[in-house]
Parts: C-alpha cells; structure tokens; sequence
C-alpha cells in the first residue's frame, strides 16, 4: 500500500461536484465502473509490524470498538455489519437479516471466520463493500466508502436538540434496516438526513471523526488478531496433544469437550495478548493434525457429520473484539487438566466402538456417550455450571425473546448431588430411557413444528412417567428426599448456586442466590441440564427455519417443567400441586392435562419436617443456609460491597424494594455509576433489574396476555448484569436521598421522565461517550476476564 495515513486537505473533488449535480439520483445512475474501474477488494490486511498497522491498533481500532463496535457486533449487528475485527469491516455489509423468525427454509450460514475465510469469499455470499474497492485515492477513498459517507452524514446532520427523540425514530430490533450500498448512498441520505452514524447516538468528536476519515482516505489499514505468544503456544501444544491422542478414551472424552466448548472463549492463567489483556482461544474441528495448518471444518451444528475419518480438535485465536454479550470465558490450567483425566481418563472403562454422526444419534448425547462415564459428564457439567448455563444464555443467539420467553424472569437454581449419578441404578435408568430423551436437533433446520410437537410431547410423557415411578421407588417413605440431595459444591465450588435473570428477549446467569427468594426454582440433574445444552446451544441453529426455531421453544417448556417438578418434590405433596397450579394459571386445557399427569404423578412425601404453613418459603431459606459457604450473593452482588456509607447503602435498598406497578414503569437494566463522597473512591457500579411477573409463561405468543405487573418486583445488585443496558444513570452520593425519594414517588410514565431529567445519561446527551467510555474502562479494571464490551441496540428513547 504506497498511500499515507496523513491529515486529508479539505479541497473540492471531482465527485463532490458529481453528487451536487446528482440531486436525488443516486451513484447507480452514473457508472462508477467506468469512471472508477470495477470494484475488486483491497490488500488492506497489514502484518502487525508495520507502521501504518501499529496506527491501526493503537489509535483507529480503540475508536472504532468504543463507536462503533458497541452496536456492530454478533448476529443482531444491523445489516450484518461486523466491525468487531479486521475482516468483518473489510466483509461489508449485508441486506439479509439473521433474525427473521417467519423464514420457511433455512438460511446460509454467514458465520465470521468459518463460513468464508476471504473478502472475495464473502462477496459471492452477497456481503457488499463498506469501503471503497474502486480506484485508490484519498478523495475516492472517502467519497466511495459506505462508513465515511454515514460518519459525515452525522456530521452535518448531529441529533436534534431535545432529550427524547421525536420524529420517525425507530429503535426495535426488527425496525426496517435499509443497508444501502454505495451506489444507493445518495438517496438515503436525502431520505434519510438524521440516520447517519452512531445511529440515534450523538455525533462523534471532531478530532474522533477526523481520525476514521484519514484512515479510510488512506485506504483503511488494518491488521488482524491472530498472532500467538510462544507462552500461548506451548500451552496449545499441552492442550491439542491431551485433545488428540489416538487411543478411544481421549477421541471420546475430546469429542464431548468439543461439543461443551465450541462457544466458549478459552483462555490459559497469565497468557496476555500484545495490548496486554488476556489472550482468548477456540477450539475447532480440524482435518488436519497438530503442527499441521489448521484446516477447519465448517459444519452447522458441532455433532454434524465432518466428513472426514479423523478429526482434529485444534485451538486458534479469537480474532474479535470482546464483547459482553458473546463472552464465556473458560479457563484451561493443570488444575482443569488434572480433573479431566481424574474423571475421563483414568476411570476403569471400555469403549468398543466410537459413535458415528448420524443425526439420530449424535444430536442425543444420552447417546452418543453412552460409554462415558455418566458422573464424569456430570461432574464436568456442574464443576462448571454458570458457564455451562451460559452456553444457553449467550452461546449460539445474541437474542431471542422465541426462546427466552420460556423463563421467568429471575429464578434460583441448584444441582442434584453428583453422588446420586454414581449410583448404577441411575446410569440404567438414563439407559433405559434415551428413546425418550430424543431432541429435535435431529430434524435438522427445517422442521416441521406441529407433528414433530406431538412426536416429543409423547415420548416426554413416556420419560417422566418413567421417572417418577424410578424416584417413587428410590425415595420410598421420602427417605433422602431432603435437601441432602442438593449438592453443596463439595463446600468449596460457587458454581453450585445460580440465579439467572431474564431481560426480555436476552438474559443473565451469575453465581449465587442472588435477591429475594423468587416465585420459582429449578433442580438440574445430569440428564436434564445435557438436553437443555444440546437443545438450546450445540442444537440450535440461529439461521434454522421457524419451525425449528418454534420446536426448539416448545420443547424447552418440557424441560423446564422438569427443573421445576424437580424443586417441587422437595415439598409436602399438597403443596406441590398449589405452587404449579399458582405457577400455571390460567394454562389452556393440553398443558393442564399434562401438568396434572405426566410432569406432576410423583407421589412419595418429603423427608423435610416443615414447621410453618409457607413450605416453600422455608425450603429457599434452607437452601440459603446449605449454600451459605459457596453464595456469591453475600460477595461479589451484595450492596454492603459498595464503598459507600452506610446510609447510602439504606437509602439503595429501599430503591429495590419498590414493587408492584410502579416497578413496571422501569426498564429491563437500569446500569447507575455513583460517584462517592470521597473522590479518591473509584465511581460504584450498579445495576437495577426489573422482574416482570406473569400468569404462566407457557404461552408462546400471549406474553403480554399473561403479564401480572402488580407482581412485578426490582433487584438491585452490586456491579454489572447483563449485556444490554435500557439506560444510564449517574449520580453524585450526595445526591443519592433526593434521587432515592423521587424514585420511589413514580407512579406514572411523566414521574418516570421527571426522574430521568435529573439522574439519566440519555442517548441524546452530549456526554454520553464521555459516561460511555468511564463505564466500560471501569467494568474492565473490575473484571478483566469476564468483562466485554457493553451492547447500546437496546437502549431506551425515553
């Protein structure tokens, strides 16, 4: 690349006096092949030495990840623009939604770094230039690039000066994305002055914008992230040789990690990038072995068949920015190695034959692993249970209000001790019952809803009946059916205590039993918590058709009632019946039917010895104190953490007991920075959860029919939850009582926005990148492992 990354001159061009005598005509009606040639991608990669590279990475890349990678990022990126690598930008842009709930057919895949490895690659895919691929020159450089042309569009047309956006703003996520290319570029922008980008967020700085606009005149140098330190290397080589030995225990073993791992982001202890953060991995599936180039197999789903004879379980660097809401951290260290042959390897057992990949077979890991060890999934599972939930939460979506309303809004949830799938009866059992335990992955992407509902509501039927009567012999007399049945963590492991908020169409699973008790709990075992990974992260498919999208919801209700049933056989049988029928109600007549037979025919009495008329309400407060020594609610989320008074912390607790309809004026996550008395005190973070009640949530497409919001409820907790904020406040400590009592004085959307005047950092506020950048720097210094980048799609207009 022979250009310079220099200041631009600001001189008339040839193509602005073309687009002023253009008017509402657009590029398309001149020939930009002619005059500019054809557009063929660029050279724009640069190896990370070289200067222009360097630039990239220390002053282009930062910008580009705090503006624009905060709403570009994942699959809900509009116009499936991913700025959050190198090759994303240079990928382009694209008309074609991911989310599109109505499809008949399954779409193709567009997935970064698996489904095309090359620019041209990805413009046989329909993915349209962002920058120029035309004729190289600073002028046309800028002129004939999709992001310069929105950049200065925000310029010359900043957001209207009022606090609330009016006007034909949209902010859904379904909103009409109209993706233009750089031929249509004349058009939207007369069509649409105010859309220029940060879309409905303030303009950038002027130094900030002249910054992106010297890049792109120069080409748009960037480099890539996929460099590997020789610390990084030699923990690779550890890990890929445990992964890849030949005899079946490690092919097996390695196979099964794969399908738990694919989603994760793994890391090795004290191996840091070049920018000095931690270094991020993930594992593929290769046809080639270590220390060969990684040739990796690109398949739908993990279990798909490779196609190849042997395969290769390689780690490669993670290439993208960080972001919040696709990030599952997962440590490898000795300590991790060590319990993996512990539990895998060294166990006396024989593996005849591996599994093959038909999908009746692989897409049921009851069956696949059959010849594994049942405690050793087990045990790997809840060793590491907030990371294997949030496969469900984060994993394969970004959203998903199909598959989330299908939970409560905050619910508690506890394991069965590993040491009850010891037992041989209870590998027999799980045996005995894999017909039944089919998932509907194994009707691959297109499938067809209403027949295969009736074909899974069967054999869950069979399933359950099945159990039931097992745990009606197991726990006869209600022997053991105590909360000795819970594990504890072994006294140590905090992942035994989870609480998972949902926030509308995303969700949050952190450690501990973290609020008030909730209105309901779940109790995983080991085959509940496998169906529920392969049903909801290595066998879905966002790109799948409706009906596999529909199936995979329905059938979560399955699976939930289970974890839920499973909560309730810990209390008096009486009271079984009420709470489902509380958590039920108004369910149609199907779903009665089947909650009063098959999910509800455990009959055998607790072994617990109630001593008041609120069972469950005694049964939290035990599981409280069982989980007491590894609660991550008395640690990391509690507000006595706050390094502020104590009379401040009071004044925060009366803000989360506001309830009923005054709790529903409030949006999904109100994320609060305080700023301390004492300025030597870093500013307290916060986050207000807003947990909507409901009837039932049985109903796929009456949510709103079913809400009950006088039983709605807030939980405020110490720190950040969840990856999308609806709004930002930041408040002074001093003011804190003030803002406290106006809150609680909201009874109307007015006394809403009343309070937002005083406490808000609204989209519209000029000082939100400054708040933007505080509040992500302090989250990353807090947590530099598990932090992301936040997600700004959801924040309020309000």
């Amino acid at each position: 690349m022979t250009l310079h990354f220099s200041k631009l001159t600001k001189r008339p061009v040839l193509l602005f006096f073309v687009l002023v005598l253009s008017g509402c005509a657009t590029y398309a009606g001149f020939n930009l092949d002619q005059l500019y040639g054809q557009p063929e991608p660029q050279k724009r990669i640069l190896p990370a030495e070289a200067s222009l590279a360097q630039r990239y990475l220390n002053e282009v890349k930062p910008l580009v990840e705090n503006r624009c990678v905060v709403c570009h990022a994942c699959y809900d990126a509009p116009c499936q623009l991913k700025m959050s690598s190198a090759e994303g930008i240079d990928r382009g842009a694209n008309k074609e939604k991911v989310y599109q709930g109505t499809r008949l057919i399954a779409a193709n895949t567009t997935r970064m770094f698996i489904d095309a490895h090359s620019t041209d690659e990805w413009r046989q895919k329909g993915f349209n230039a962002v920058l120029n691929e035309r004729m190289q020159s600073p002028e046309t450089n800028t002129q004939l690039s999709v992001i310069a042309r929105m950049l200065t569009l925000k310029q010359a047309h900043p957001l209207p000066d009022e606090k609330v956006l009016s006007g034909n703003w949209d902010f859904s996520l379904d909103r009409n994305q109209q993706c233009p290319t750089i031929e249509e570029m004349s058009a939207f922008e007369q069509s649409y002055p105010l859309w220029g980008m940060p879309y409905g967020l303030p303009k950038l700085a002027e130094n900030e914008h002249q910054l992106l606009m010297d890049w792109v005149a120069a080409g748009a140098p960037m480099t890539s992230q996929n460099t590997v330190s020789p610390e990084a290397r030699d923990e690779i080589n550890k890990w890929e040789t445990f992964l890849n030995q030949n005899d079946f225990k490690h092919q097996l073993t390695a196979r099964y990690l794969f399908e738990h791992w694919f989603v994760s982001h793994l890391y090795f202890s004290g191996v840091q990038s070049s920018d000095g953060k931690t270094a991020f991995f993930r594992i593929v599936r290769s046809r080639t072995a270590p220390g060969e180039p990684v040739d990796l197999i690109a398949t739908r789903r993990p279990f798909d068949d490779p196609g190849v004879s042997r395969v290769y379980y390689r780690i490669l660097p993670v290439r993208e920015t960080i972001v919040d809401k696709t990030h599952m951290p997962f440590v490898l260290n000795d300590e991790r190695l060590a319990r993996l042959n512990e539990h895998f390897i060294q166990p006396e057992y024989t593996i005849s034959a591996l599994p093959g990949y038909t999908p009746e077979l692989a897409a049921n890991p009851l069956l696949a692993f059959d010849q594994l060890p049942v405690s050793a999934r087990y045990r790997y599972m809840i060793d590491n249970s907030q990371h294997t939930i949030m496969g469900f939460i984060k994993g394969p979506v970004c959203r998903g209000q199909l598959a989330l309303n299908v939970i409560n809004d905050r619910f508690w949830v506890v394991f069965v001790d590993p040491d009850m799938a010891d037992i041989p009866e209870v590998a027999a059992f799980y045996a005995s019952q894999a017909d039944n335990l089919r998932l509907p992955a194994e009707k691959n992407s297109t499938a067809l809803p209403l027949h295969n509902w009736v074909t899974y509501s069967k054999q869950q039927g069979r399933f359950l009946r099945a159990k039931n009567e097992f745990m009606n012999r197991t726990f006869k007399n209600g022997e053991h059916l105590t909360t000795d049945l819970i594990w504890d963590g072994d006294g140590f492991n905090d992942n035994a205590a989870l609480t998972i908020f949902r926030h509308f169409d995303s969700a949050t699973v952190v450690k501990g039993l973290v609020g008030t008790p909730p209105k309901t709990a779940w109790v995983l075992d080991y085959s509940l918590i496998e169906r529920i990974h392969y049903l909801l992260v290595a066998g879905f498919d966002v790109y799948g058709n409706f009906g596999h999208q529909l199936l995979t919801r329905m059938y979560m209700d399955f699976l939930r009632m289970e974890g839920e049933s499973n909560f309730l056989s810990l209390l008096p049988p009486n009271t079984r019946h009420a709470e489902l029928a509380d958590w039920y109600q108004d369910a149609n007549q199907p779903l009665q039917n089947f909650l009063q037979g098959d999910i509800n025919d455990f009959s055998q009495p607790s072994g617990i010895r109630y001593q008041t008329d609120h069972p469950k309400a005694e049964l939290m407060q035990m599981l409280k104190k069982k989980l007491a020594g590894v609660d991550q609610d008395k640690t990391r989320y509690a507000l006595d953490n706050l390094k502020l008074s104590k009379d401040s912390i009071n004044q925060l607790r009366a803000l989360a007991r506001i309830q009923g309809r005054q709790a529903t004026l409030y949006p999904e996550l109100t994320f609060i920075m305080i700023e301390p008395n004492d300025p030597k005190v870093q500013p307290q973070l916060l986050t207000l959860a807003r947990n909507s009640a409901h009837k039932n949530i049985s109903s796929l497409f009456e949510e709103e029919k079913n809400r009950e919001p006088s039983q709605d409820n807030l939980t405020l907790v110490h720190g950040l939850l969840g990856s999308y904020p609806s709004v930002f406040w930041h408040i002074r400590e001093s003011d804190l009582a003030d803002v406290v009592t106006q809150a609680k004085r909201i009874y109307s959307e007015e006394d809403y926005q009343a309070l937002l005047d005083k406490v808000s950092v609204r989209r519209t506020d000029p000082n939100f990148w400054a708040f933007s950048d505080q509040l992500n720097q302090i989250y990353r210094i807090n947590h530099p492992v598990e932090s992301g980048l936040l997600d700004y799609n959801r924040l309020e207009n309000r």
